[in-house]
């Protein structure tokens, strides 16, 4: 980065301006460090007399100070723009919307309490813990928390202040259901629990040949071995009615 006397630079006649912006077309970004440059826009602007020129003075004065400070014309044309207003040109603190906080810090501790005596309820039913605990209990400790609506409790739950005090661990539940599971039966001594085995005898001079079935009792180990055209229900049922 170039570095160049400020008192130089304000001193700068409309012509020298020019002439230094010739001279320096290479340069492309700032050449005084950005905690001087509102300052230094302000005293060029005054020097100038800014509000006394033509209006292709006024462009020679933006480019200028926008060559020296880094910022684009767009920036530097808002910036004289509220100097001119404000006869200062300083940085504009950006200020964002604060709404009143409603829920304190001890709301918050309260919720994770209600929270871990009742084992973590859904939204709808701690926001009926909390509003009879005000209304039909008189804890005024609860007078906040009796008109919080079901989302914001989620909210809360969310909260850093939250997950600093109600500190929740779930641990790997096992498989309760077998799913996908291939098992043998067990019929606990009852008949009526089949194994069907089929086997397919081939293919002959392009034609399928039969599928052989074996149907065992599990219990009683009566067999019954047919044979059939195609493995469907159709053609199934007689060889499991003759069992």
């Amino acid at each position: 980065m170039m570095t160049i006397r400020m008192e130089n630079l304000e001193r700068l006649t409309l012509a020298e301006m020019k002439q230094f912006m010739e001279n320096h077309r290479h340069l492309g970004g700032e050449v005084i460090p950005a905690g001087v440059a509102y300052p230094l826009i302000e005293r060029v602007l005054k020097r100038q007399q800014y509000r006394r020129l033509k209006k292709g003075q006024r462009g020679v004065v933006l480019r200028f100070l926008a060559k020296v400070s880094g910022r684009s014309r767009a920036q530097m044309t808002r910036l004289v723009r509220r100097g001119m207003e404000h006869r200062r040109v300083e940085v504009k603190v950006a200020q964002r919307a604060r709404f009143p906080r409603r829920y304190t810090a001890a709301d918050v501790a309260l919720l994770a309490k209600v929270d871990a005596a009742h084992e973590d309820l859904s939204g709808p039913a701690v926001r009926c813990i909390v509003e009879r605990e005000f209304r039909v209990y008189d804890q005024s400790e609860y007078e906040r928390l009796a008109g919080i609506s079901v989302s914001h409790i989620y909210n809360l739950r969310r909260s850093e202040g939250y997950r600093k005090i109600r500190v929740r661990v779930e641990h790997t539940q096992g498989r309760q259901v077998s799913i996908a599971e291939r098992r043998k039966p067990d019929p606990k001594g009852r008949p009526g629990y089949l194994r069907v085995d089929t086997i397919h005898q081939g293919h002959q001079d392009g034609k399928p040949g039969l599928f052989h079935i074996n149907a065992v009792d599990t219990v009683t180990q009566w067999e019954v071995v047919g044979c059939v055209e195609t493995i469907a229900e159709t053609h199934l049922l007689p060889v499991l009615e003759a069992m």
